[in-house]
Order: C-alpha cells, then sequence, then structure tokens
C-alpha cells in the first residue's frame, strides 16, 4: 500500500471519529442541559410558589390585605406553570378554595383544604424532578459509555499511527539522505534500495537513474565544461565593450581585449591578480574601483586612448547565485563594463557649439533691432501714429524676448562646455535681495503685486558670484510674478541655516504638481498645461550657477497653495 493511501486512510478514519465523538458529546450534553432546565423552569419554580402562598396562607387574617395579595401572585404565576399530569386539577381547585376562602378569611376548613392543596402540588413537582433526575443520570452514563469507546478507539487508530508512521517515513529518508551525501562526494556506485512498492520505491528508482547517468557523465562533462568556457571567453573577448570580471574578493578572473587596451596592460598582468592592488599603480582601474558599491549614477569617465579621447559610462553588475539545496543568495563578484559613449558626446559638444554660434550670431542683429526701435520711437526720427507706435512695441517686446532666448542658450551653452566664469567671493546677502527685487519691482507693480521682503538681523556674509546669485533670484522673483495673480504677495525671506545662508522667494500661485517638482529643474524641461512662453533653461541655468558655487537649490509646492524656491549658500 502506498504510504499517500496509509495516510490518508488512517488520519480519515481518526478524524471521522474525532467528529462522531464531538457530535455524541454534544448532543449528550444538550439533553443534560435540557433535562435540567425542564427541572429548574417547570418544577423548581413551582415548588418555589407553593412555598410563598404557604407563609402568605399562614399570615392571613380578617383585616391582612397584603398576604392576600401576595398569595394571589403567586397563584397566578402558578397557573401560568402548569406542567406535570394531574396538576392542572389540583391548581384549579386551589383556586376555587382561595377564592371561597376571600369571603370567609377565618374559615380554618378551607385553609386546611388550601394547605392539602399545595402539598399536592409541591408532591406532585418533587415526584417528577426525582423522575427527571433519574433521566439525566442515565442520559450521562450512556454519554459517558460512547465517549470512553470512541476515545479508546481514536487513541488506538493514534498511538498506531505514532508508533508506525515516523519510522515508515524516516528511515527511507535516512537511507536516502545517506546515499546522496555519498553521490556528493562523487561516490556514483552508490545505490539505494526500497521494494516497497511505494513513493520510496518510486523514489529510490529514480534515484538509482540518476546516479547511474552522472557516473555515466562524470568524465564527459569535464569536457563539456571546459569547451563552454571557451565559449564564454571567446564572447567577452569579441563585445565592443570593455569588461572585467571580479570575484567577491575583488580579483580580476577576467578581462576582454578591449579592456586591456584602455588600461594598457597585459593579460598576464591582470588575470588573477587583486585588482585593489593594481589601483595602486593603475589610475584608470582605481577609478573603476572608486564608489564601486554606490547605485548612483556616476558621470563618464574620460580616457585616452589609441592616440584619441574616448568617453565611456560605468556600469557595475552585481553577480549572486543560489547555491544548489540553499535558498540564500551568495556574492560572487562583479562584472565592471564601460560603455563606448564618444560619439554621443560628440554630438552633444557638436549641439552646443552650434547653440553656442547661433545664439552669439543672433544677439548682434537682435541688438540692432532694439537699437532701430529706440530711433523710431525719438521725435527727432519722423512723428508716428498710434498704430506705428503699438507696431514698435510689439516688435520691442518680441526683440527683448528673443535677446533673452539667446542669453539663456548661450549661458546653457557655456555651463555645459565648462567655460562659464566664476567670480566667487565675499558677498552682502542683503544686498543681493536688494539688487533682485529692485530688477523686478516695476514688472511686480504691473500687476499690482506686492514684494515684501523678511531677512534676519546679522547674518554673516557668504561666498558667492552675487551678480550670479542676482540673476538666479531674478528668474524665481520673475517665475513667481508670472504665475502669481494680481493684488497678491510674494515673499522674499532671508534666513540662516546651520552654515549657509537660506534665500527664499515664495508665493502664492497655483502651485505645482508633485509629478513635476523634480523636473522643474531639468534642461528644456516647462510643465504641461503653462502658458509661459520660453526655453524651460532658466531654472536649469540657475541650479548650474548655484550647484557651481558649492551652494544648494530646492522646490516646495502644493497645488493651489503657491510655491517654495530656495537656494542655500555657504558662509565664509
Amino acid at each position: 500500500m502506498r504510504i499517500k493511501t496509509k495516510l490518508n486512510l488512517g488520519v480519515g478514519v481518526l478524524f471521522l471519529l474525532i467528529i462522531i465523538l464531538s457530535i455524541i458529546s454534544a448532543f449528550y450534553i444538550y439533553s443534560i442541559k435540557r433535562d435540567t432546565q425542564n427541572i429548574i423552569k417547570a418544577n423548581y419554580e413551582t415548588l418555589e410558589y407553593s412555598r410563598n402562598m404557604l407563609l402568605a396562607l399562614d399570615e392571613i387574617n380578617e383585616n391582612d390585605s397584603k398576604s392576600v395579595a401576595i398569595f394571589e401572585v403567586n397563584l397566578k404565576k402558578q397557573l401560568n406553570n402548569i406542567t406535570e399530569v394531574g396538576e392542572k386539577k389540583i391548581t384549579y381547585k386551589l383556586r376555587d378554595n382561595f377564592n371561597f376562602l376571600k369571603t370567609n378569611m377565618l374559615n380554618d376548613s378551607i385553609k386546611f383544604q388550601i394547605h392539602q392543596n399545595i402539598f399536592e402540588i409541591m408532591k406532585l413537582n418533587m415526584d417528577s424532578i426525582k423522575q427527571k433526575s433519574d433521566v439525566a443520570k442515565k442520559t450521562a452514563e450512556t454519554a459517558n459509555f460512547w465517549v470512553i469507546i470512541i476515545g479508546t478507539m481514536c487513541f488506538l487508530i493514534a498511538f498506531n499511527l505514532l508508533v508506525n508512521l515516523p519510522n515508515n517515513i524516516a528511515n527511507p529518508i535516512k537511507e536516502l539522505t545517506s546515499s546522496i551525501q555519498e553521490i556528493a562526494n562523487k561516490n556514483y556506485s552508490k545505490r539505494v534500495h526500497f521494494l516497497d512498492h511505494n513513493e520510496f520505491g518510486d523514489l529510490a528508482s529514480s534515484f538509482n537513474t540518476m546516479a547511474e547517468k552522472l557516473e555515466e557523465y562524470h568524465s564527459s562533462n569535464l569536457y563539456k565544461l571546459s569547451f563552454e568556457k571557451k565559449r564564454l571567453e571567446t564572447l567577452i573577448n569579441n563585445m565592443h565593450d570593455p569588461i572585467i570580471g571580479l570575484d567577491n574578493q575583488d580579483v580580476i578572473l577576467f578581462v576582454n581585449d578591449e579592456a586591456l587596451k584602455i588600461i594598457g596592460l597585459k593579460q598576464e598582468d591582470v588575470l588573477g591578480k587583486s585588482a585593489l592592488k593594481l589601483a595602486l599603480e593603475n589610475d584608470l582601474i582605481r577609478t573603476l574601483l572608486n564608489n564601486k558599491n554606490n547605485s548612483e549614477k556616476t558621470p563618464p569617465i574620460k580616457i585616452f586612448a589609441d592616440n584619441k579621447e574616448s568617453y565611456f559610462e560605468r556600469e557595475i553588475v552585481n553577480i549572486t547565485i543560489t547555491p544548489t539545496g540553499e535558498d540564500k543568495t551568495i556574492d560572487i563578484g562583479d562584472v565592471i563594463i564601460l560603455r563606448n559613449i564618444t560619439i554621443f558626446k560628440e554630438l552633444d559638444f557638436a549641439k552646443t557649439n552650434f547653440i553656442a554660434t547661433v545664439s552669439h550670431e543672433l544677439k548682434t542683429p537682435i541688438s540692432s533691432i532694439k537699437f532701430s526701435l529706440q530711433l523710431l520711437e525719438k521725435a527727432e526720427t519722423g512723428k508716428i501714429n498710434e498704430e506705428q507706435k503699438q507696431l514698435i512695441e510689439s516688435i520691442k517686446e518680441d526683440s527683448q524676448r528673443l535677446l533673452k532666448i539667446t542669453g539663456e542658450l548661450l549661458d546653457i551653452s557655456q555651463l555645459e562646455t565648462g567655460n562659464i566664469h566664476l567670480s566667487i567671493e565675499k558677498s552682502n546677502p542683503y544686498q543681493i535681495v536688494n539688487y533682485a527685487v529692485d530688477a523686478v519691482k516695476v514688472q511686480a507693480e504691473q500687476k499690482q503685486i506686492e514684494l515684501i521682503v523678511e531677512a534676519d538681523d546679522d547674518l554673516p556674509e557668504v561666498k558667492a558670484d552675487s551678480e550670479k546669485t542676482g540673476w538666479v533670484l531674478i528668474n524665481f522673483l520673475t517665475n513667481a510674478i508670472t504665475y502669481s495673480t494680481s493684488n497678491s504677495e510674494i515673499i522674499v525671506k532671508l534666513k540662516k541655516e546651520n552654515n549657509q545662508v537660506v534665500f527664499q522667494v515664495i508665493d502664492n500661485g497655483k502651485g505645482i504638481d508633485k509629478r513635476y517638482q523634480s523636473k522643474v529643474f531639468d534642461k528644456y524641461f516647462q510643465i504641461p498645461g503653462s502658458n509661459k512662453s520660453g526655453t524651460g533653461l532658466g531654472l536649469a541655468i540657475s541650479k548650474e550657477f548655484i550647484e557651481a558655487q558649492n551652494g544648494t537649490i530646492a522646490v516646495e509646492s502644493e497645488l493651489g497653495l503657491g510655491s517654495t524656491f530656495s537656494i542655500g549658500l555657504n558662509v565664509v
């Protein structure tokens, strides 16, 4: 018989007996409870009413209305609690005698008859209590008998399972474990022998087949492993990206030809050597190992190899495995991949130079247009009508916008090429704020927006390029004015936090959705649905300016509640 069938049969019978035992126990407990409740409800309450009536009867006299009332109450309860055979007749007789007694309170013969009636009721209920107690006792004895019988059967079955089942399962498993350990030690001639036609017999057959195949393929697998190793090495060597493989102790396991070219070493000088020791003499390996466990994206690495400058993006892939027969993964090493992004860098440089060239070339004609417009506005040039004035004003606004755009494009191209020059020196934070507020005061007055400056006293000087920092604050204030409603206010706060002086521009505009707050400082990004026209470079340039001064820049905003743009500059 198969082990599953044995288990199902033994446990099933045991489970069935437990259910039968539970049902019988519940049935007899309910029966005893019912009999007990019948005694209490039907008989005990009648005895209580009878006792109260006897006490009241003994107190009844010609002027005692209280005892009569007590007797009547208990008699009424007794009339509603007639449960035994013959009790109804006696109770009605008691009622008639009591009604007669009420007309003649001093009639002792009637009182005697009432006494007899009450005693008869009490005797009838006492006899009933004895009969019901006997029934309950018999029910309890029957319950005990069946509980003992079925409980004994459950015990015998459970004892049989306890004695036989562990050995039937544990012994084959013990033998199988021993055989598996032998196979793990490469003793492929080991076999297991289970004669039973059950699951262990099937397992033994499968195990023996596996052992035979392991024994058969043992020698041939060594060739296959060597072949696969060579195939993997060839695949890695034919990849165009430099690749270096390390174990969990940072020993170099493999390196392809592309990687050898850029690090300038031979294969025999690298394989099997500690990367940490090589890093002491090789700058590139030291750069590759720096912040190896840091998941953040690192800037591209510039490498001069093969008489040209190349750019590579480093990617470190951590390799983990789960050993056979185990649940936990273990770290077995890392693979460093250098992706060649030189072509993309060259395209980016070309784009930046193109933007810078075009922007620079545009500034001169735009400036000429502005100068020509100024001449047109002068009376000496000639008289112009209202329509011409409106056209000139429109051209001035467009020219100013074009000039601002080209300026921003020039700034971003200088930042990308590293040609931006900062004049970082001791700067007065109050002067920077006043400069920025004065620059946008007219624009704020046109929308009837009040600019409020809230500055702490005695703030220290900061290390900053005051011109560039003022430009950032002007950009913050311009945006705040653009997105604020008329007749509102914008607060400029100036305070010291830790080792920084913090500049905050707080508006009550429509705010920025949390989905876009992390992108507002990205180049060319504009918030969807925004009516603002421009390049989307203002905040990106602001971020570059502030971070170039080792400062911090941030934004906090909620839709409908306005925004707070802030920068922090280090104190002197």
